[in-house]
């Protein structure tokens, strides 16, 4: 799994980045790809550096995000994690197509980089709020607000996002406390998957007709059409509909789940489609699990390979061998805790 924004957090790649090769060549390929598209260097970012721009602005963070999760899914199949599938929420379907091989590096750079820039021209007129409530709920709310707020996101049986003016916004808040319903702001300063994108189709059609999509290696699960996809069809129409439209991860999810892969694991510098797949997970009466990557200001391999030992005491597949070269992938374990014999005479 692959979450869209919300993420990141200051640091979050630097100790990888020091202490596995293998992270941080992806890492260097990335930024190479990143480029001829971008006016800023991705280390010197993520570095917090001198004149480099923060993560606060939507035209550096999508970006950034990408190649930190492009590069933890090379960390994760570098010790025998092979990804059976994949899907993606929101920006996070970029970096599903390119682990996919749907998309090349370079084509998935252009794609995250250059749509990202054009959404910063939304930056100030809008935003989003997550609410702790069913979607059939929260479209009930809707309908006070018909054209000014739309669902954005569906990510769990009780998780839903809606995105639209900010003054609706701030009535729609207003409206879940005096129902005692849990919401709250999403930190961003634009409505992603609102009727406000569409003011950008004609651009984004005219800056990503350069792509070229093709047949993935790996099945990719779309949250825009919600089912198992072609991947040559994720051209420039694809990527601005999944902007526009709502996302269906929730529905994208059950899909996954009724295909019969049991082990999520979201490839992200902290959790945060977790919980709804588990609540979705619940639902359905699943015993699938959840595992994340790495967690906030816990941003090493210590955290990785605990997250590893997570899917392996799971049920899933780790090479140990790649995690301690050179050493047996197996001993006997000692004599459980409780089967003893008495030795004294009675």
């Amino acid at each position: 799994m692959f979450p869209g924004q919300g993420s990141q957090w200051a640091g979050m790649a630097l100790e990888l980045l020091e202490s596995s090769p293998v992270f941080a060549e992806r890492m260097r390929e990335c930024a190479q790809a990143l480029d001829p598209w971008v006016e800023w260097s991705l280390l010197e970012v993520l570095q917090g550096g001198e004149g480099a721009p923060g993560l606060d602005r939507v035209d550096v963070v999508q970006p950034v995000l990408f190649a930190v999760m492009v590069s933890l899914a090379a960390l994760w199949r570098s010790y025998g994690v092979e990804p059976a599938a994949v899907v993606g929420h929101s920006q996070g379907e970029i970096a599903a197509a390119c682990v996919a091989g749907a998309l090349s590096l370079q084509d998935a750079a252009q794609v995250v980089a250059l749509r990202s820039r054009e959404l910063a021209v939304l930056a100030g007129r809008g935003g989003m709020v997550s609410v702790s409530a069913p979607v059939e709920r929260v479209r009930q709310w809707l309908r006070r607000w018909d054209g000014r707020l739309d669902v954005a996101a569906i990510n769990g049986p009780g998780s839903t996002v809606v995105s639209g003016e900010v003054p609706a916004l701030e009535e729609l808040l207003a409206e879940c406390q005096a129902e005692g319903v849990r919401a709250r702001r999403v930190p961003v300063d634009y409505a992603s998957h609102s009727v406000q994108v569409e003011s950008l189709r004609e651009r984004l059609l005219e800056v990503l007709a350069g792509i070229s999509p093709r047949p993935a290696a790996i099945p990719f699960y779309s949250t825009v059409t919600a089912e198992l996809m072609d991947t040559t069809g994720l051209d420039a129409d694809y990527w601005y509909r999944n902007l526009r439209n709502t996302v269906c991860f929730e529905e994208a999810a059950r899909v996954v789940v009724g295909a019969g892969h049991g082990v999520f694991v979201e490839v992200s510098p902290h959790p945060v489609l977790t919980m709804g797949v588990q609540e979705t997970l619940e639902d359905l009466g699943s015993d699938a699990v959840v595992v994340g990557s790495l967690r906030r200001d816990e941003g090493g391999l210590g955290r990785f390979l605990i997250s590893l030992g997570e899917v392996f005491v799971r049920g899933g597949a780790v090479d140990w061998e790649a995690v301690f070269p050179g050493r047996p992938s197996a001993v006997q374990l000692p004599t459980y805790a409780f089967q003893r014999k008495r030795y004294w005479l009675e």
